[in-house]
């Protein structure tokens, strides 16, 4: 059977722009169905949007920390409008980037939502398209709860398209997310409460990770508050909020933002014509090879609810196109070892295994830990701590895991994360020389275990 197209993917975000044009490359022919933006998640209302957000509330402690160094500053004044308008002009030249990528990789862009129709049929703008292959990269979409007044809260898509920045906030969650929100909101100069309904926030990072950035983000002055949910949200006739607490307290703001979860984007995607299976979370299942129970179908990314950050995305569409369209260069998503980061301020960097982590899975461990202030804060009043630790198998040697929580993170994990991926042992580590003076160097310096 001849059919119009060899893959048709169904959402342009990061996975499904690299398993189509990758796809392309290998001499498929591939159409893109996006009915929103280009780019996904990421490029419009996550990673680079937040990213940049990020840079700009970190400028308020930049300035204080100047005067320590002889400079003299005028009254700083921050202007959320115009942040926002730049940063509104820099996601458009992205979504452009990608269209250019899409259509000079020679792939056929739908501007339009697609609507599976069976196995192999899918339609978009009432027409009809037959395809080999259907690739499901259609991602995630913020969840809200279900509470009275739940319509005056706002999620992270709509945190960046705030028409002015709010005096007072709430930030429900207690994932990266939120941690992110509350320290960009903080650092901007609202007055900012953390509710996190558990004991701490960050579950699954290292205990001592996330005991580290309470202690540093309470040092800031922002307000932390666990074992707190929100049992109903009332707008004031002055357009100010009323949260009232389920231990009763009500609290007083202008904006609640809740950074509760996300769940698949499903929405009238018509899995109901197909055999496509959901898991017991909601996600689609799928097996090693993201295919799903529907032999024509796959899918990739947030949709399938694994490891939802964005390269691991690009990596399962590449892992895709190549098993589809050039077999001979299938290599499997390795999920072992992935680096991730948190933008809070402080940043969070961290790949491998926590300490939990290991002594759960059956490792004699020795933990290699070290707190120092930044040699960068030493002309300042700043008493902000870096953290920096190593999670060691006793036996092999090993490094299991490595955190740190300070300046620039993600940056110097990023580099570890390759000696860990390759196995690097302590002793090698050890016999490393570092890059003096630096943070980074910390790394190949600790020598004595402050647990085992």
């Amino acid at each position: 059977m001849s059919y119009d197209f060899d893959l048709f993917v169904i959402g342009a975000g990061s996975g499904g722009v690299r398993a189509a044009r990758f796809a392309a490359g290998f001499g498929a022919k591939v159409a893109v169905a996006e009915s929103r933006y280009l780019g996904g998640t990421c490029v419009n209302v996550g990673c680079v949007p937040k990213k940049l957000l990020v840079y700009g509330a970190h400028f308020a402690e930049d300035f204080e920390h100047a005067k320590g160094f002889g400079w003299s500053l005028g009254q700083a004044g921050f202007d959320w409008a115009t942040l926002i308008a730049n940063k509104n002009r820099e996601i458009e030249r992205l979504n452009g980037i990608y269209r250019n990528l899409l259509v000079s990789s020679g792939v056929t862009l739908l501007d339009g939502h697609a609507r599976l129709l069976d196995g192999h049929s899918v339609e978009v703008n009432g027409q009809r398209y037959s395809a080999r292959h259907i690739l499901i990269a259609t991602g995630g979409w913020p969840h809200v709860p279900d509470i009275p007044g739940r319509e005056h809260a706002i999620d992270s898509n709509q945190a960046f398209y705030l028409p002015e920045l709010p005096k007072r906030v709430l930030v429900v969650g207690g994932g990266y997310i939120a941690v992110e929100f509350a320290s960009i909101f903080h650092g901007l100069g609202t007055q900012t409460s953390l509710l996190y309904r558990g004991e701490l926030f960050l579950r699954g990072f290292d205990g001592a990770v996330r005991r580290h950035l309470r202690e540093e983000l309470e040092k800031r002055g922002l307000d932390l508050q666990f074992n707190a949910d929100i049992a109903r949200i009332d707008k004031q006739a002055d357009g100010s909020l009323l949260a009232t607490l389920k231990d009763g307290r009500v609290l007083h703001t202008d904006c609640v933002f809740y950074a509760t979860g996300r769940r698949p984007m499903l929405d009238n995607l018509g899995l109901e014509n197909t055999g496509v299976d959901l898991d017991a979370r909601g996600y689609i299942q799928v097996d090693e090879l993201f295919q799903t129970s529907e032999p024509s179908i796959l899918a990739i990314g947030d949709v399938i609810g694994r490891v939802q950050l964005t390269p691991v995305a690009l990596a399962e569409g590449m892992a895709v196109a190549r098993r589809l369209f050039k077999p001979q260069e299938y290599r499997p998503v390795d999920y072992r070892m992935i680096p991730t980061a948190v933008f809070s301020l402080p940043n969070i960097g961290t790949v491998g295994l926590s300490e939990e982590q290991a002594r759960e899975e059956g490792y004699e461990v020795q933990v290699f830990e070290s707190r120092f202030r930044p040699m960068k804060l030493s002309l300042t009043e700043c008493q902000e701590r870096t953290l920096m630790k190593l999670v060691v198998d006793a036996d092999s040697d090993r490094v299991l895991g490595c955190h740190m929580v300070g300046p620039e993170a993600g940056e110097i994990i990023q580099g570890l994360a390759v000696a860990l991926k390759a196995g690097a042992s302590k002793q090698i580590f050890d016999e490393t020389i570092g890059v003096h003076p630096t943070a980074a160097e910390e790394f190949v310096t600790m020598r004595t275990p402050v647990a085992s």
